[in-house]
């Protein structure tokens, strides 16, 4: 297995936060007090969806780590958010 840096792109609005192929391996919600979702893309806002969260109706912050090598993007990584603050995915 190869060992890439890891980084980390934050968003608080729909948009591109990784210009180029990559494997998204963690991710940081900070919800509102209103239930939402953050939906992960490949390929920019028409693109392929690679993941969807739903958030619950409390202002937390919610962390998910994903298992083995993480989510492959082929293109990118957009971000979709509904009533979340803020989104930040850590990829390498």
């Amino acid at each position: 297995m190869m060992q890439t840096d890891v980084k980390s792109a934050t968003a608080t609005a729909d948009g591109t936060m990784v210009d180029q192929p990559t494997r998204v391996k963690g991710i940081l919600i900070t919800t509102t007090s209103t239930a939402g979702s953050v939906v992960l893309k490949d390929g920019g806002s028409g693109g392929t969806t690679r993941m969807t969260l739903n958030t619950p109706a409390v202002a937390e912050m919610f962390n998910a780590l994903l298992p083995a090598e993480g989510v492959r993007f082929t293109t990118d990584v957009y971000v979709d958010v509904t009533n979340v603050a803020s989104v930040t995915v850590f990829y390498g």
